[in-house]
């Protein structure tokens, strides 16, 4: 059976990579460790929030890879604690979102077992670019009405 997509149509041109991220977006939100929200921090900031109790900034590293927030968590277990009960176990964790193109990672602040990790979405500029056509006719040859070829005038 042949898989249909939704970006299949002809009119939608290039748009494959958006389907891939929202291939990764859904594998990515089964995730369920470490909690977090997001936030929008005025017109055009966003902020991810991470609940990582028990991580220090050197067990944490957060990088860019594709259009996708990775953020990796480690910790090491102490080997010289001897553990009557262990609720809190040391894990590792990866949780990753999908950004939109022009998203910009402003900065990330460890603060009382909470990772803020800032984002900012420039305004587009808009961009009007003109395309010049190109056509030959009997040998004369015109580009957006301005003709060139004999120089006669003919």
């Amino acid at each position: 059976m042949t898989r249909v997509s939704l970006f299949s149509s002809p009119l939608l041109l290039g748009f494959d990579h958006v389907e891939r991220m929202i291939e990764r977006a859904a594998k990515a939100g089964s995730e369920g460790y470490p909690p977090y929200n997001i936030e929008q921090i005025g017109e055009d900031g966003f902020r991810i929030t991470l609940a990582v109790a028990g991580f220090d900034a050197g067990s944490l590293a957060i990088s860019v890879e594709d259009n996708q927030l990775v953020i990796r968590g480690k910790q090491t277990d102490d080997k010289d604690r001897v553990y009557l009960h262990r609720g809190i176990a040391a894990r590792q964790f990866q949780r990753s979102f999908v950004l939109a193109d022009g998203i910009e990672v402003i900065g990330a602040e460890l603060a009382n077992g909470l990772l803020h990790v800032d984002l900012r979405r420039p305004k587009p500029e808009p961009q009007v670019r003109n395309i010049a056509i190109k056509t030959t006719d009997g040998g004369r040859k015109s580009t957006l009405g301005v003709e060139s070829g004999s120089g006669d005038g003919a």
